[in-house]
């Protein structure tokens, strides 16, 4: 049990204060205190933690830490002076670009579902609530098949194309989607050359996706060999066979 002789002018906390003034839980400090990252300065004769202000100041950097995204461990070592300041930057800067793609993603969502509601006015709240279901649903398949890195990756791709560069090649599979779709249903034979030809355009914006990263490339192939009917967007199994078919026509 740690004991010490505090000053009568010191403030202290107790772990219910601490806890309620940092917005965190008793048993959150006392996990804190238990893997020796936040513990109290004295305790007294029946257990009870005390907290002195050393010890609130190193609570909220270890907050200000948790807010960059680091682990536990990872704060354990920054604070002992064992992780290098500039591992905590790089995990920074990368933290904040996941969080730019993920708000890029839903600021994309919002803006079809603000397009969709000016457009479609009679549209009911149950449709509103299948898109974004379907969304959310997709958006949990993107994260099972891409690691953090990739996804970090990815963002900042988007960022070093720009936007116009990324509404172009949306629009570009806007107009090649339906022209593959009217293919398959009109039977035609992929190895035919204008088959193959709506398979090199497709190949190419696939190229302006995964930028030739062989990691990024065989994600987005898993992805969409384990890809459903009932998901939202994305190619469909007919639409990938077709397309394979061709693409090993024109080589």
């Amino acid at each position: 049990m740690k004991r010490m002789d505090l000053p009568e002018t010191e403030r202290v906390w107790k772990v219910g204060e601490l806890a309620a003034e940092a917005g965190l839980t008793v048993r959150t400090l006392h996990h804190y205190d238990h893997i020796g990252l936040v513990c109290p300065a004295e305790r007294t004769g029946t257990g009870h933690r005390l907290y002195v202000a050393s010890d609130v100041q190193r609570l909220y950097q270890v907050l200000a830490l948790r807010q960059l995204g680091l682990g536990l461990d990872q704060i354990t070592g920054l604070l002992e002076g064992a992780v290098p300041v500039t591992q905590v930057l790089f995990a920074h800067r990368d933290y904040l670009a996941a969080q730019l793609a993920a708000t890029q993603d839903l600021h994309a969502l919002v803006a079809a579902l603000a397009a969709t509601a000016q457009s479609r006015p009679d549209t009911s709240a149950d449709r509103f609530l299948e898109l974004i279901r379907r969304t959310v649903m997709v958006d949990d398949t993107i994260k099972e098949h891409f690691t953090e890195e990739q996804l970090t990756q990815l963002a900042e791709r988007r960022e070093a194309l720009g936007e116009k560069r990324i509404q172009q090649a949306e629009a570009q599979w806007g107009e090649l989607i339906p022209k593959v779709d009217a293919a398959i249903a009109a039977g035609m034979d992929p190895t035919a050359p204008e088959a193959q030809q709506l398979a090199a355009q497709w190949m190419e914006l696939l190229e302006g996706f995964h930028g030739g990263d062989p990691g990024l490339r065989d994600s987005m192939y898993q992805m969409q060999a384990s890809r459903t009917e009932s998901a939202a967007c994305g190619p469909s199994p007919a639409q990938i066979e077709f397309i394979t078919a061709a693409n090993s026509a024109r080589r």
